[in-house]
């Protein structure tokens, strides 16, 4: 298939389309989305990144088809890596639930935007010297290492310092409100113009986009060195990553070897990229500038390698101990928190009460069952999370005393210091 100019004018027009569709129709107007529309909505995003590979099949183009797929599949859980450190970012600025929306979005914007640069930039240096790939393949290698040391040792992400650098490099610009002032960025207080909390978690959010462009890209030039292949794969692989976020919201904390098999995944990309630099090779120190006889590994075997590692890693992920007692840790503390808000209502029917109740009740003695190294290594905030809980289920207990109902869990629940911790 012939990559024209007109075919790279109407992709970047369809991509902008997109973008401008979803600010005017779901972003502009702030708003938390229901399970309902962002199912929907990711759906629709998938299907049209998938009919697109299509394409490539349909005019006889298989090669850049399975090409267009395996960097699609894994730009696509690079995004889904990037949430986790959004989450913490808003999570730091306590950005309020239905401005996230608008936040996700420009983090996707500036990602897009970032991710292209470098495309370019990569794809220039590629063409004026191969051995490039050689650095694409130690780097993606080292950034392999640093994932599993820091998931191992547990220690803090470099990414977190970087935002903090921007974060006060904005704020010398001006001063900065510690209020939120609806979703605007700049306010005016006592006559002085100031920045808000959601103009600096842009930019957190955007620092960050940066350094996450210098793993994304280095990983699909390993899958294909078509410019319009790592542009479309890329680009569709954000599209419609706000809405994922609300629809995984939850799942995403429980997928806890994510990170592991992220490293598993681009350490095999970076060791294909060295084999293709060696078997490209023009270094003179490296086998007197010759090409070194090396098998090389086929786009075809990487794809089903990157979904094969996948695959076993969301389900050790959700079935491992450590998934289950995240989940239902997280469970228990959101549905008394559910409960909470439930009962403050007054159209709230019997049987509505009662579900509430019962679900509650069943995730709370999931989470009292839950062993003690994982209550220490997965509860961040213990008194807070006790607090919401207690909370639930002394609201329950003076309900069901007042009208001589079972009180189920509660009862325990309030006769003890706390529960889960």
């Amino acid at each position: 298939m012939e990559i024209t100019p007109l075919l790279w004018g109407l992709t970047i027009a369809a991509i902008v389309g997109l973008l401008a569709f979803d600010y005017i129709f779901h972003v502009r107007k702030a708003h938390l989305p229901t399970i309902r529309e962002a199912a929907v909505w990711s759906a629709i995003y998938v299907g049209i990144a998938l009919l697109f590979g299509l394409m490539f099949f349909a005019v006889g183009d298989n090669a850049h088809a399975v090409e267009y797929y395996a960097g699609y599949i894994t730009e696509k859980a690079l995004s889904v890596d990037n949430l986790f450190v959004f989450l913490v970012i808003m999570a730091s600025f306590k950005v309020p639930r239905e401005y996230q929306q608008k936040v996700l979005l420009f983090g996707i914007t500036f990602a897009l935007i970032t991710r292209t640069a470098f495309i370019l930039l990569g794809a220039a240096i590629i063409s004026a010297w191969s051995d490039v790939f050689y650095l694409f393949g130690l780097a993606l290698l080292l950034v392999a290492g640093q994932q599993l040391k820091g998931e191992m040792t547990g220690g803090d992400d470099d990414k977190d310092a970087a935002d903090n650098i921007m974060v006060r490099a904005a704020k010398k610009v001006l001063p900065a409100s510690d209020e939120y002032h609806g979703d605007k960025l700049f306010a005016r207080i006592d006559g002085k113009r100031v920045l808000t909390p959601m103009l600096l978690v842009m930019v957190a959010i955007g620092a960050t986009d940066l350094l996450f462009a210098f793993d994304s890209i280095p990983a699909i030039f390993g899958l294909t060195q078509e410019p319009y292949i790592v542009f479309t794969a890329t680009a569709f692989s954000l599209m419609g990553l706000r809405q994922l976020y609300f629809l995984i919201d939850g799942l995403l904390d429980r997928l806890v070897y994510l990170s592991y098999g992220l490293a598993a995944i681009l350490g095999f990309i970076g060791v294909k990229l060295i084999l293709h630099a060696l078997h490209e090779n023009n270094l003179g120190f490296i086998n007197d500038g010759e090409n070194v006889p090396v098998a090389e590994i086929p786009t075809t075997i990487s794809l089903v390698v990157i979904m094969v590692i996948l695959a076993i890693t969301i389900a050790l992920s959700l079935l491992s101990p450590k998934g289950q007692a995240l989940r239902a840790l997280q469970n228990a503390e959101r549905y008394s928190f559910r409960y909470s808000k439930l009962v403050e209502r007054e159209d709230v029917s019997e049987a509505d009460r009662e579900r509430a109740e019962e679900l509650m009740d069943t995730w709370t003695r999931k989470a009292e069952e839950v062993a003690p190294k994982y209550r220490d290594e997965l509860l961040d905030h213990k008194d807070q999370y006790s607090e919401i809980i207690r909370t639930a289920h002394e609201t329950r207990l003076s309900s069901a005393r007042a009208s001589g109902r079972d009180a189920g869990e509660s009862e325990k629940i309030v006769g003890q210091q706390g529960p889960t911790v």
